[in-house]
């Protein structure tokens, strides 16, 4: 039986909050860490259950991934091309943005990858990922409509595409260009309509040799060039505004209330 709730006035909310990081960018810092030969490290990870997700398949792949006593979490990469062949099953859970990603450093391993997620990931569509991911020269098999689970039938001998994006996607631009970290020559987007650029601004942070093009339309061209070391890096996770949105309502609303973003 449920318990019954109750409510008062209150004469202001007092108090410091802990905003969580990024959930994009947490999925990206762990993947692109993982493509480096050394150590790098992340504060701020979100340490939601996608995210976490993400971490555990790349463990599966050969990443050593930890969390330190500070919260700091460590992650030894492989190098561009150089995760291994999972043992078992990769389950992204709900993670959508670490499924799609993943697909495209994959894609450019010469190994095969199984996939699976709950049942919400698995009634989600792949085929806008994965028709590019073709192009280039990986091959999947899958559930009809392009659906988990799914394999991955990825090569180290990818060929290089330009591909304009029928609809703006931040996650089907970064599964090309993270395929294309691991293929000879220029692999090209074009995107007439801008989506979110934290994988191209992440890529380059990493050394990676990436150009963006301005077009006279307000999109962009994005040419990456495969093959090229990543450098460890210190990646602080920015802290997610929507999240933040709650606690801001809540103290603009509630009158002579003060808080404040708990600092390091």
């Amino acid at each position: 039986m449920s318990s019954a709730l109750s409510s008062q006035k209150t004469n202001g909310l007092c108090g410091k909050i802990d905003i969580p990081g990024d959930k994009s960018v947490s999925h990206r810092a762990l993947m692109l860490s993982s493509l480096c030969v050394g150590e790098s490290t992340i504060e701020g990870l979100l340490e939601a259950e996608d995210v976490l997700s993400t971490a555990e398949s790349l463990r599966k792949l050969g990443a050593d991934i930890y969390k330190d006593d500070n919260n700091v979490w460590h992650v030894w990469g492989r190098g561009i091309g150089g995760l291994s062949e999972p043992e078992t099953v990769l389950d992204m859970g709900n993670a959508g943005t670490g499924a799609r990603l993943m697909m495209g450093i994959l894609a450019a391993h010469n190994f095969n990858s199984f996939f699976t997620g709950d049942a919400s990931l698995c009634k989600r569509p792949m085929a806008r990922v994965t028709e590019p991911l073709r192009q280039m020269g990986a091959d999947f098999i899958s559930k009809s409509g392009g659906r988990l689970p799914l394999v991955v039938k990825g090569s180290d001998r990818l060929v290089p595409i330009s591909y304009e994006m029928p609809v703006a996607s931040a996650q089907v631009k970064s599964a090309i260009l993270f395929a294309g970290l691991n293929t000879d020559g220029t692999t090209t987007v074009i995107e007439q309509v801008k989506s979110r650029d934290h994988s191209e601004k992440m890529i380059k942070g990493f050394g990676g040799d990436i150009n963006v093009e301005p077009l006279s339309d307000g999109g962009n061209i994005i040419k990456i060039t495969g093959r090229k070391e990543f450098i460890p890096q210190h990646v602080i996770v920015p802290k997610d505004p929507s999240s933040a949105a709650f606690a801001i309502v809540a103290g603009l609303i509630v009158p002579n209330s003060e808080m404040f973003q708990t600092q390091k």
